[in-house]
């Protein structure tokens, strides 16, 4: 998978997040919701846009750690909608299949980096 493949991979998990979102109630509950992961999935795709201008490794560290703590939020809200029945489950798990695996592709990527960083 090369950079390209992740920037589309990550712009459609927020264009999912939004879609989902989109499907909330109108309740207080609901509303925040929307509103927290509508910013952290959309923050994953703009953040990891950024990692690929990074100019030193310390910068792509330190973009990437970004990129990790908003998919891991973004995991977070999905799963607060399976948990407090929001959606359906079977709909939201599909979107949070992808966030895991996201999350887990930025986790190595920052780990292979932090371990080349003084090389």
């Amino acid at each position: 998978m090369n950079k390209n493949d992740l920037i589309n991979r990550t712009k459609l998990f927020a264009y999912a997040c939004i879609d989902l979102c989109m499907k909330l109630p109108t309740t207080y509950l609901g509303n925040h919701v929307k509103g927290q992961l509508i910013r952290a999935a959309t923050s994953v795709a703009a953040n990891y846009r950024a990692v690929n201008h990074a100019q030193s490794k310390a910068s792509f560290i330190a973009k990437i750690s970004i990129v990790v703590e908003e998919c891991d939020e973004s995991e977070f809200w999905l799963q607060l909608i399976i948990d407090k029945n929001l959606l359906p489950k079977e709909e939201v798990n599909i979107v949070l299949k992808e966030g895991n695996e996201l999350t887990s592709i930025f986790v190595s990527s920052r780990r292979t980096a932090v371990a080349n960083q003084n090389k």
